[in-house]
């Protein structure tokens, strides 16, 4: 089989990918909703998270994990803030209603926060602060999941590999968009090491019984990023996502109920408006004029230049925009093979 990957119009993918979900049983909304995070992150080239994972949302549904059909409600008590139960649905329903329903409340007090209980994968977190940015609002996001990532100091798995997501809006740049795990390396860069044969870096990754290794045969589990100071931000993550919504992932998934083991993700979104703090326009042309003065900073020997969180990654969405998004053979037979199922003509490549 040929290892060219098949360029895809992105509209075009997104159309196949939302009528993929919907026939796996999310209704046309909720399918367009989470096809749109999947494109948005492969158009970035974050493929890890992109159309890659369409059928594994397929199985999820299929298997019952993610509800096709939630109830997500909201829950407020002051102003500012409130929770967003999301019944078990997709991480890209519940999070995208989270942060529409932050920026709602910040148009009101400056400042809100919307905690997210009880969802199934969220996908790419920067996807939903870049939305509460395309508002003029600074978006933050943590996520908190089920532990496998080591702990410094402990033997096995401990902690989720929980992100952090910052959106800054800008004039004339492109937002800066910090999105970041807790970990050296992602899970999906072992399974890849693996499958090649390729050795890990040092520090990135553990055995079972977390030896650190750079066997990717031996490695079962990410190492935090920077040691203790990953681990402890997976954990103050778990206490400001699962422990502030009163669902906690961490003590339960290490107690002798089973149930603690059940797959589930909880998050917290913070939308900020510069208006609260003075003149919003002052603010992001302050933003622009920072982004600019770093990118006017002599670049180090050897470096191809000086760039900021999201830039590079800003700049990959504009040509995949224009030449297509790039899928990989194995992601495309799965596609085509799940269109093939559910009576779907698959979109032509560009």
């Amino acid at each position: 089989m040929t290892d060219t990957k098949v360029l895809i119009p992105a509209d075009d993918l997104r159309t196949f990918a939302a009528a993929l979900l919907e026939k796996g049983g999310l209704s046309p909304e909720h399918a367009g909703t989470t096809a749109d995070v999947f494109v948005w992150a492969a158009l970035r080239g974050v493929d890890s998270h992109g159309i890659a994972r369409v059928p594994a949302y397929l199985e999820l549904l299929a298997k019952g994990v993610a509800n096709a059909s939630p109830e997500i409600t909201v829950e407020s008590s002051t102003p500012a803030a409130a929770v967003l139960d999301a019944d078990r649905a997709p991480g890209p329903v519940a999070l995208t209603a989270a942060a529409q329903e932050a920026v709602t409340r910040a148009r009101t007090t400056g400042i809100a926060a919307v905690g997210v209980r009880r969802t199934v994968h969220t996908g790419a977190i920067g996807y939903y602060v870049s939305k509460i940015a395309e508002q003029g609002l600074v978006g933050i996001g943590f996520v908190s999941g089920m532990p496998n990532m080591g702990y410094t100091g402990v033997k096995g798995p401990a902690v989720a590999t929980s992100p952090l997501a910052i959106a800054v809006p800008a004039d004339s740049h492109a937002p800066l968009l910090l999105d970041m795990a807790t970990a050296t390396i992602a899970l999906g860069k072992i399974r890849q090491a693996k499958a090649t044969g390729t050795p890990l870096p040092e520090g990135a990754a553990a055995t079972a019984d977390g030896t650190p290794t750079t066997d990717p045969d031996q490695a079962v589990m990410p190492l935090p990023l920077g040691g203790a100071k990953g681990s402890g931000m997976s954990l103050a993550f778990e206490l400001l996502t699962s422990v502030l919504v009163g669902a906690p992932i961490f003590s339960a998934f290490h107690s002798d109920d089973p149930q603690g083991r059940k797959h589930r993700q909880n998050a917290l979104l913070i939308a900020l408006d510069p208006a609260a703090f003075g003149d919003p326009h002052a603010f992001t042309a302050a933003v622009d004029a920072t982004l600019a003065t770093l990118k006017q900073l002599p670049p180090a020997n050897g470096a191809p230049g000086v760039f900021y969180p999201g830039e590079r990654s800003a700049e990959v969405a504009v040509a995949r925009t224009d030449k297509g998004v790039p899928v990989a053979p194995k992601v495309w037979r799965e596609l085509t093979e799940a269109a093939a199922k559910f009576g779907i003509t698959p979109p032509g490549a560009a």
